[in-house]
């Protein structure tokens, strides 16, 4: 039987060889080369057990969850925030109108940076890029009508983290909640600020020591919310290949965790909180493996390195948003394809919440109609597509396999690196990390420039009598007068034709 296989396979790969006229380079987007075609021997060796497994079985290279999404389906979570709190309290409520089953919370840069509305550094940027939070009055205009026991917030802060939990917990009491009822997510995550999106006000050090007592508080406080995601988005974004994106935001997670046991906490009383937060770029098969590749690694560092003991501990459980990166501001309507195909690929990984981008968001915050095409996205791709129906569809493939087999060895290579520079901290004060990403960057900025990579509408298949006439959000100036003022507006954000 073996020889036959061997035999046969020899054949095609005649008639391959045969068939191809112009040979060129294959690859995907973070330039790993790929074969014509894989075969049973690209996996041979293999412990089907030990290696891929059943769905919700260790090492979880299938999923986390035995039932998949039959069981339930991925949280719904679409990025919101602009203006003021009471312009993107009516958005929020807009989109649970809507069916959207999660919030998640966009914050301006000064509130990403710690400054007030009314600070001189804060000046032009107030509710431009979210929404303005300058104290707890804010804050309880924000979620004006929202049952916080009712639904799971999400909150991309960092630097402020602790300050806007705070806020957000006595929203909590004064609504009469118990804080053990509050589900949700803070991203909380300093070490990639360092690394991609330099948001940052305190150095590493101290900033670690600050979310290790949040991780502490919310273990002991808040037993349903996560106290960090750990986040390789803005790696990505910052121009990472997928390979780095993994082994950057798991090398970050494994710092926490290693903080955390040397204040004394025993791995299983926080480790089932933690969680993850991917970019879904455009290779469909590479960001597949790419999912699958860090459920594996994850589970068997946490099993045989931490030696955790709850199973929950081994899960690594992740929210994924589209690549905001990938979009254009030619042919914006591309984008809604695009991001189709994007949001695809992260079910088809086993996530666990999902953002997509709206085709408007290289342009500006989305309007209302891009974001309910957005959010009208997820709720096709999960109700009209069928990928719902069975568990890990893709499982088995030689192809998804060898390449999950690939992005794993790339990581451990790269976790070597980091390991011979002292760890996570001394790398990012070497400038290992951005100075990985710049090279990355570069190298596929050469490839979009010779068109090695084709990028639709922008180097190639362009319409030079392009007009972009979609509705385009504007932040009115008067966001800023009243928030300084600490006025209670009406709202003010307007939507206007480009």
């Amino acid at each position: 039987m073996e020889s036959e296989y061997k035999k046969a396979k020899e054949r095609y790969l005649d008639r391959l060889s045969e068939s191809v006229t112009a040979p060129r380079r294959y690859s995907t987007v973070s330039d790993l080369p790929i074969k014509e075609c894989y075969f049973p021997d690209d996996i041979e060796g293999k412990d089907y057990l030990s290696d891929i497994g059943f769905p919700g079985e260790y090492p979880f290279t299938r999923g986390i969850h035995t039932t998949g999404y039959r069981g339930k389906i991925w949280t719904m979570r679409q990025f919101a925030g602009f203006g003021t709190p009471e312009d993107t309290n009516r958005r929020f409520k807009y989109l649970l109108s809507k069916g959207q089953t999660g919030l998640s919370v966009a914050f301006d840069l000064p509130t990403l940076m710690g400054w007030d509305a009314d600070a001189e550094m804060s000046r032009g940027e107030v509710g431009i890029c979210g929404v303005s939070v300058s104290s707890l009055l804010d804050m309880e205009i924000l979620f004006k009508d929202i049952p916080l026991d009712k639904v799971s917030t999400s909150m991309t802060i960092n630097s402020p983290a602790a300050m806007i939990f705070a806020f957000y917990l006595a929203v909590a009491k004064k609504q009469g909640l118990k804080l053990d009822l509050l589900s949700g997510t803070l991203q909380n995550d300093i070490l990639k600020e360092y690394i991609a999106q330099k948001e940052f006000i305190f150095p590493p050090r101290p900033s670690m020591r600050i979310i290790v007592d949040m991780i502490e508080f919310c273990k002991n406080e808040t037993p349903k919310w996560n106290p960090i995601s750990i986040s390789g988005y803005h790696i990505r974004e910052a121009g990472s290949t997928a390979v780095q994106e993994l082994a950057f935001t798991l090398a970050d997670g494994f710092a926490y965790i290693e903080a955390c046991l040397e204040r004394g906490m025993d791995i299983d009383s926080f480790a089932p909180r933690l969680s993850f937060f991917f970019n879904s770029h455009l290779d469909f098969f590479e960001e597949i493996a790419k999912f699958r590749a860090a459920r594996r690694i994850y589970a068997r560092r946490m099993k045989e390195v931490y030696k955790a003991k709850n199973p929950r501990s081994w899960w690594l459980r992740f929210h994924s948003q589209t690549a905001g990166c990938t979009l254009t501001a030619q042919q914006p309507e591309n984008n809604i394809v695009r991001t189709a195909y994007q949001a695809l690929a992260a079910v088809l990984g086993g996530t666990q919440s999902l953002h997509t981008n709206s085709m408007d968001e290289t342009l500006a915050l989305p309007s209302e109609k891009a974001v309910k095409i957005a959010l009208r996205t997820q709720q096709m791709l999960a109700f009209e597509t069928g990928v719902i129906n069975t568990v890990d569809p893709l499982g088995g493939s030689y192809f998804i396999e060898k390449l999950t087999d690939e992005m794993e060895e790339g990581a451990e290579k790269i976790f070597s690196e980091i390991d011979a520079l002292g760890g996570v901290i001394p790398a990012i004060e070497a400038g290992y990390f951005q100075k990985e990403i710049a090279n990355s960057a570069y190298r596929y900025q050469l490839q979009l420039e010779s068109k090695e990579k084709i990028i639709v509408g922008v180097n190639e298949y362009v319409d030079p009598d392009e007009n972009v006439d979609i509705p385009i959000l504007r932040i009115s100036p008067e966001v800023e007068i009243e928030q300084k003022n600490g006025w209670l507006s009406s709202g003010t954000a307007e939507i206007k034709k480009k």
